[in-house]
């Protein structure tokens, strides 16, 4: 499995967790027993910010290979001169 498709992968797993710690925090937030504990209000933040790095690697991704393929030392098939008659 390729590093992309690898991170791919964890990014819609992490953002499943990260879902599930939101609804958790709302749940605990709607008990109204007072102020739930840090580590309930608190949990959120550690897949919130996997999920950033994650999805900015992601956002990047495509740029990344345009330029790769742009700056290759590969000629395409437009780019080859003509031959003389």
């Amino acid at each position: 499995m390729s590093t992309s498709s690898w991170i791919r992968r964890s990014h819609r797993w992490v953002s499943i967790a990260f879902t599930l710690t939101v609804i958790a925090n709302f749940a605990a937030m709607a008990q109204g027993s007072g102020v739930p504990p840090p580590w309930i209000t608190y949990a959120p933040l550690l897949p919130l910010a996997l999920l950033l790095f994650s999805g900015l690697y992601l956002f990047a991704l495509p740029y990344f290979g345009r330029y790769s393929s742009r700056h290759s030392s590969q000629r395409s098939v437009g780019d080859q001169e003509a031959p003389l008659a």
